[in-house]
Formats: structure tokens, sequence, C-alpha cells
């Protein structure tokens, strides 16, 4: 009776112990703006808008959306936040009280000749209960600084997420351009060819001399020469945005030229310092150092006093139960 007062005792005592934490939380610094820059900026954003609604072409949403599904490094990311939730969890589990047990079996069994034989049976079962009085804050600190690497991570997968989203959109019109390109040089290649026909027969009907017709045929070559690169880049330009949804090399539908694609006409800019702060980078850099400042805060604590009762000791040992038998003591 006496053990269980003292635990009743120790419980508001280490509440209230657990009150004290050295450092201060982090407070991000303020940086007023001007009210003239305020006042001369849009107050609408195209951070507003979800990409959907910049790119409007159905093929190229396509895209973005296998790219954003299948990325292999959108799916790191995702594993990455995974991770840093289970650690935040972890985290929070540390401040909560502690439950573990033991259970052990044992049979012993003597024959020193003939039928007769001793059987023994032991079993004991353990229970420990336990929970760390968290004085300094060196607990809370590393779930503050958990937190922050959670959130640094969820931010970083917005960051990869916008970059992927804004590189299969350049990629894709970038490809569009050169079926563009390629177009007007095989029409310029079919203009020349017709060019050398009329050379041709001017020549051999005395009208121009030999050097027209040779320059003629020059410049189909010279424009001859420039399919080939052209349809080089285009399927080089095919696999980075394969490359880019995580799949194999393929060919990838688009529209067939630029004047097909639906671009929106202007984009709101906003205020630039409402931009800076809803950047996906910019936040995760912020995260991390909310972390870092945590972190600092914790090897603070380390260097103050350890507290006594530690809970390894006997002391916080709220729950034993050891049980035993055997031929001579039965359960």
């Amino acid at each position: 009776m006496k053990r269980k007062q003292l635990y009743i005792l120790l419980l508001p005592t280490s509440v209230l112990l657990t009150s004290c934490k050295v450092g201060k939380s982090y407070v991000r610094p303020t940086m007023p703006l001007p009210d003239s820059l305020a006042q001369q900026q849009d107050s609408t954003s195209i951070a507003n808008e979800q990409w959907q609604m910049v790119y409007t072409d159905s093929t190229l949403r396509q895209l973005i959306g296998e790219a954003l599904e299948y990325n292999k490094d959108m799916l790191i990311a995702a594993a990455r936040i995974k991770e840093m939730a289970a650690q935040k969890r972890i985290s929070v589990a540390n401040l909560l009280p502690q439950l573990n047990g033991k259970v052990y079996a044992e049979r012993e069994v003597e024959n020193y000749g003939g039928h007769s034989r001793d059987v023994g049976n032991s079993y004991e079962a353990k229970a420990l209960l336990f929970w760390e009085i968290d004085l300094w804050g060196n607990l809370r600190w590393k779930q503050v600084a958990a937190v922050a690497d959670y959130l640094q991570t969820v931010e970083a997968q917005r960051a990869l997420r916008m970059t992927i989203v804004a590189e299969v959109a350049q990629a894709y019109y970038e490809l569009v351009a050169l079926d563009t390109e390629l177009d007007i040089v095989r029409r310029t290649q079919r203009a020349r060819e017709e060019g050398i026909r009329l050379a041709r027969l001017h020549f051999e009907g005395g009208l121009t001399s030999e050097i027209s017709y040779q320059q003629a045929q020059v410049e189909l070559a010279r424009t001859a020469t420039l399919v080939p690169d052209l349809e080089r880049r285009i399927s080089l330009k095919e696999n980075d945005i394969a490359f880019l949804a995580g799949k194999f090399s393929t060919r990838i539908e688009r529209s067939r030229f630029l004047q097909e694609l639906d671009v929106p006409k202007s984009l709101p800019v906003g205020l630039p310092s409402d931009l800076l702060e809803r950047r996906p980078d910019i936040r995760a850099a912020e995260q991390q150092l909310r972390a870092e400042h945590a972190r600092v805060k914790v090897a603070y604590t380390d260097m103050s006093p350890p507290v006594w009762p530690s809970p390894a000791s006997s002391a916080w040992r709220a729950m034993s139960y050891p049980t035993s038998c055997n031929r001579l003591t039965p359960c």
C-alpha cells in the first residue's frame, strides 16, 4: 500500500516537472513590406490555380497525370513521407508511458533410474511500466524536430510535383515545336525538288547556265540534311517524356501543330512576397530551419543534469508479477 501511494504521489509531481522546457520555440521573423509595393500588385495569383487550369490540352493533361503517378522520384518522395510520418509517431509515443512484458516457461525432468521420474514446470511473467520525466523538454524538442522533418518531406514532394509538371509541359511544347519545324522543313524540301525540276528544264532549254541548276541541287541537299537531325531530336524528346512518366521509350501522342494548343492568354502574377511564401522549396527550407532549431535545443537539454530516478531503475517498476510453479509449489 505504501508503494502504491508513492506512485500516486509521483504522478502529479512528474506532470508539474514536465512543464519545464529549455529554450524558446521558433518564431518566423517579421518582414513588413511597404504599402506602395502592396498596392501596385494584383491580389490574384497564378499560385491559386491548379495545374489543370493552366494546361488545358487533354493530351498534355494525360501525360502529366501519368508522370505524377509513375515517376520514380515521386514514388521515392512518397515513401520518404511515410518514413517521416512513422518517425513522427515514434517521437509522440516516447512522451507516453511505455509497457514492456516478458513471459518465461521452463520444464525440468529428473530421472535417477527405474520408472519413476520427477517433472517440474516453471512459469514466470514480468510486466514493466515506466514513464520518463521530460524535465528539460528533451523529448518534446525531439518531437518538434520530427514534425518539422515530416512537413519538410511533404513540401519537398510538392516541390518535386511542381517540377515534374513543368518539365513535362516544357518537353511537350518543345516536342510539338519540333514537329512543326520538321513539317516546315519537309515542305521546303518538296519546294526545292520542284525548283530543281524547273532549273533542269531551263538549263536543258538553254535559258539559264549550269550554275543555277547546280545551285538548286545544293539547296536541296542542304535542306535534306536537316530532316535526320530533327527526327533524332524528336526521338530524344519523346524519350525524355517517357522517362519522366516512368515508362519505356515509346511514341508520345500529341497535338499536331502549336496552333492547336489551348494556352491561356494571360497569367495573374500576384504579390511577389506571396509567391515566395507559397513556393514549396521555400517552405521546405523553413521547416528544415525549424527542425535544426529544435535539434539545437535537444543539444542544450543533453547538457542538463539527469533526472532521478532513471526510467530503468527499480523505482519505476510500477508492475512486476513474477510467477513460478513446480512439483513442490503448484500453480
